[in-house]
């Protein structure tokens, strides 16, 4: 009696398993009939193999074997065997051998697919999420799937081997004031009150060190409801970890650690350690971009000293409001960048805020410009040897507040970038990024705001300046960056209950709002709480980079739309009436 539909994976084949007999269950990926002999390419998780029927088969299997077409679900029983020379496919890891069959069963016949299980299917986005089971039957997308739990296996290998301690914390938690929205889940037993999905497990590990855990990790669940981009989704998964008496000194290197195996062991690649670390106004200076892409140069560059008593009032003035006046060079972007690019690129920076973009075109007979008439030639020389232009260059100007410069001319280095073909493929540049502002102002709010979590310490040197000047504080937070992307990001955390509660005088939340929506934190810091600090890597984010994928949506098994929808399943539905009484619920069709 068989014991099981198999005993090997077909993909896992090779010439080292000749003479073996085998039994083998998967899809039928392709059919050939080339007259009394059928090959049929046998795909599973593993990969493909190809099954050859004919007259050794046996009358009864070839008959069998004949109603086989694509998808359909197989057994098979078989030896393997050596192609024949010129029937080698170099192409495939098992293009060396072939199963002789000796029996076929159809387990299951399948319809026509709606669309191609091939990794070249080219069908609408929209097809292939509502019959994302077929979807993911594709190698790749297997292969993507199989990868991201290589990722967590060689975190959790990686973190146990460091003394981390993998504890789960709820899902079911707090609604909080701060951040992206919260789902909501309301509560039956408890109605009128909600249960809000965690947007990470901020607190709860922060009480896991005040509780002594010392060094604690998840891959966690997170749910944020917010508009969706392509590298975000409403639930999402993070590597979160937390550790007890340390320094940022002593995180950053065991961070490194973790990437460092995880792109060994994923993609064979060694990355030198440690990474350059380089300050907040640093790579807003340089680079435009609290996540610089350091894989190419384009560095921005201050020209306000050498324009601030220009005679183009548009550099001058911004000058003289505290602004300035940044500059990049493209380097032998002349005759690359037509008068409609220039015309695009300028209401590229306009959607940062910038209210206009000003070029120099430097050739070798003079420069050309529309800003040029207003400009001494003093001026247009010492921009030039500044920016180090060259015949055949091209320098990008915008003049503005700092922030607004900056930003600004950090995206169009990157569009120009791109439009140049300047960045290197199959490079990765990593850099922390440290020192962040604490907060930020919110003119909307007419407050400020955490720029990351409003449970971020403060720099030693500036929590004096908290209270009378916290536009000037700057946090003691790191970001991972690599080309461009923000692959984690963490903080030393506040361990002290007066400066907690300092901070979130500072963002302008009351003494009772504070202990009536975070009041067992402040409760459990007055009894004894270590420094301590942690990060969290998005794991999405991480397999994206690991495996050069655009989409967010291309790493996640069941991914949602931009609208939150899940195509396949119908999430999110409707609840039935019952249900909404139970919860104390009704619904007002006006709003």
């Amino acid at each position: 009696m068989k014991t099981s539909y198999r005993t090997a994976l077909g993909g896992e084949l090779g010439k080292a398993d000749i003479g073996r007999e085998v039994r083998l269950a998967g899809w039928a990926d392709t059919r050939r009939n080339l007259g009394g002999v059928l090959f049929i390419d046998l795909r599973d998780r593993s990969g493909k193999i190809q099954l050859v029927v004919n007259d050794q088969s046996g009358e009864d299997t070839l008959k069998e074997a004949e109603k086989v077409r694509s998808e359909y679900v197989l057994e098979v029983e078989g030896q393997v065997v050596a192609r024949s020379e010129e029937t080698v496919n170099p192409n495939t890891p098992t293009g060396d051998i072939e199963v002789q069959v000796k029996s076929i069963k159809i387990l299951d016949t399948a319809q026509t697919p709606p669309i191609y299980i091939t990794d070249d299917d080219t069908s609408n986005e929209t097809v292939r999420l509502k019959y994302r089971y077929l979807d993911l039957r594709k190698p790749k997308n297997q292969n993507t799937l199989m990868t991201r739990a290589k990722v967590m296996k060689h975190t959790r290998d990686y973190l146990d081997e460091n003394g981390f301690c993998e504890i789960e914390t709820p899902v079911l938690g707090k609604p909080t004031p701060e951040g992206a929205r919260d789902f909501l889940v309301p509560s039956r037993v408890q109605k009128g009150h909600f249960f809000g999905l965690p947007q990470s497990p901020q607190l709860f590990k922060q009480i896991l060190m005040i509780s002594g855990m010392d060094r604690y990790y998840q891959i966690a669940r997170c749910f944020r409801d917010e508009d969706l981009r392509q590298d975000r989704q409403p639930e999402f998964t993070q590597i979160d970890m937390e550790l007890s008496f340390v320094r940022k000194e002593d995180i950053l290197p065991i961070m490194e650690g973790l990437i460092r195996k995880i792109f060994r062991e994923i993609r064979g690649i060694e990355l030198e350690t440690p990474f350059p670390i380089m300050t907040y106004d640093e790579a807003m200076a340089r680079y435009g971009s609290d996540k610089p892409d350091t894989r190419f140069g384009m560095e921005l560059t201050d020209i306000s000293d050498i324009v601030k008593d220009s005679d183009f009032k548009v550099f001058a003035s911004a000058v003289a409001r505290g602004g300035s006046v940044r500059a990049i060079n493209a380097k032998n972007a002349q005759d690359k960048l037509s008068k409609k690019t220039l015309k695009n690129l300028e209401k590229h920076v306009q959607v940062y805020k910038a209210k206009g973009l000003a070029w120099i075109d430097v050739k070798e007979e003079g420069m050309k410009s529309p800003i040029l008439k207003f400009i001494s030639d003093a001026e247009k020389d010492a921009i030039l040897e500044r920016m180090g232009a060259e015949n055949g260059d091209m320098v990008f100007i915008v003049a503005d507040t700092d922030e607004i410069a900056e930003v600004s001319l950090g995206q169009l280095r990157l569009e120009l970038a791109e439009r140049l073909e300047l960045i290197p493929k199959d490079q990765f540049n990593f850099l922390w990024v440290i020192d962040f502002p604490l907060l930020e102002y919110d003119a909307e709010q007419g407050r400020y705001t955490a720029m990351h979590h409003p449970f971020t310490a403060p720099l030693d040197r500036d929590l004096h300046l908290l209270d009378e000047h916290p536009e000037l504080v700057h946090a003691d937070a790191y970001d991972m960056v690599v080309n461009g992307v923000e692959l984690g990001g963490g903080s030393i955390r506040i361990h002290n209950q007066d400066v907690q509660e300092k901070m979130f005088k500072a963002i302008g939340m009351s003494q009772e709002t504070a202990w009536k929506q975070f009041g067992f934190l402040l409760e459990a810091l007055k009894y004894g709480t270590p420094p301590h600090g942690g990060l969290a890597f998005g794991l999405d984010r991480l397999v994206m980079m690991l495996m050069d994928i655009d989409n967010i949506r291309d790493v996640i098994a069941f991914p949602k739309t931009q609208n939150h929808g899940d195509l396949m399943s119908g999430a999110p539905g409707t609840a039935e009436l019952d249900q909404l009484i139970d919860l104390g619920i009704a619904l007002d069709d006006t709003i």
